[in-house]
């Protein structure tokens, strides 16, 4: 039986935002790799983000890196209608004996990551108070406790962290991390975070659409009941619509479940008002394996050269702009 904690309301800055769509996007593309430096250019940025704009409000970026920098530019120049959602890219600052796929690291390369982490908080802040109007929070990292992670990070140091950056910015901070951890180690972290941030994903956990949106129900409220009072949001929750059998079998991943998922999910959260961040935009060739079927490259709800999967077909059918929508007339 959990113990439930109930967190005081005094310091907690308000999550200023109007429910609505809400989506996680990174643009990277063919050739593209953020552990390489190469990014998406301001084109192939203002053309995702115009895809983007015919349904959702609300984005979620991941790091303080030259990216986001230019989706943050492009925003404010074309004075587009969007808040984000900022992160930061943490690394590890700790061994993680428990990463299946390998996390043990030198003190040279902690101490580097350290540094390195320290700075994205420093870019994060530099970034909120330049954008004040379009940065509605700050994530002070993604999935660095949970016990599968490449990249953990002590709760101590994300503590440090969040009080860096609540004494230098007026926006409210959160974690986005697994829901797991917040009931048995993200207790001290949670009391001085504005809100919580909850990953779900039914089909890592073996589960099939028959139980996939209940499943997600126990994660979301199996935090919401540990701390009263504090308000959770969902920042990851998806299906892919390719494998190759690594962590989820291949028939239990295609672009029908996908939608079938997207449906359900966005019917319950909209009803119940939950913040949710479905993730994610737009296919990411970068992730995982080399493998083609690697899951992680499929999350997108838009395929890699940007046409709509099943999910958003119905919806982005009239739309010209769209790649694979334009007739003749329009490419005259």
């Amino acid at each position: 039986m959990h113990n439930p904690r109930t967190v005081p309301a005094g310091n907690i800055r308000p999550l200023d935002v109007q429910h609505g769509n809400a989506i996680c996007y990174s643009g990277y593309r063919d050739g593209q790799n953020p552990c390489e430096n190469i990014y998406p250019d301001i084109d192939e940025i203002r053309e995702d983000l115009q895809i983007l704009a015919h349904n959702w409000k609300l984005l979620r970026l991941y790091d303080c890196s030259l990216h986001a920098e230019r989706v943050l530019e492009v925003i404010a120049t074309d004075k587009m209608d969007f808040k984000v959602m900022l992160g930061m890219d943490m690394g590890a600052e700790m061994s993680n004996p428990h990463c299946p796929w390998g996390a043990q690291f030198s003190d040279e390369v902690l101490v580097a990551n350290r540094q390195a982490n320290s700075d994205q908080v420093d870019k994060a802040i530099t970034l909120a108070n330049r954008y004040p109007d379009i940065v509605f929070s700050l994530s002070v990292g993604n999935e660095a406790s949970v016990e599968w992670t490449d990249h953990m990070v002590p709760v101590d140091s994300l503590l440090s962290y969040v009080r860096r950056i609540k004494s230098a910015t007026r926006q409210p901070v959160t974690f986005c991390e697994n829901y797991e951890p917040w009931t048995y180690k993200l207790e001290p972290l949670a009391a001085e975070l504005d809100f919580i941030s909850v990953h779900t994903y039914p089909a890592w956990e073996y589960r099939t659409m028959e139980d996939a949106l209940e499943y997600t129900k126990q994660n979301y409220h199996s935090v919401v009941d540990h701390y009263p009072g504090k308000p959770v949001v969902i920042t990851e929750a998806g299906w892919t619509t390719a494998s190759n059998g690594r962590g989820i079998e291949p028939w239990n991943a295609s672009e029908e479940l996908q939608a079938h998922y997207y449906e359900q999910l966005l019917e319950w959260t909209t009803e119940e008002k939950i913040l949710t961040f479905v993730f994610e935009a737009f296919d990411e060739p970068w992730k995982g394996s080399p493998d083609p079927q690697e899951p992680e490259k499929h999350w997108g709800l838009f395929n890699l050269d940007r046409t709509p999967k099943l999910a958003m077909q119905e919806l982005y059918a009239g739309i010209q702009s769209l790649p694979g929508n334009q007739t003749a007339d329009s490419k005259r």
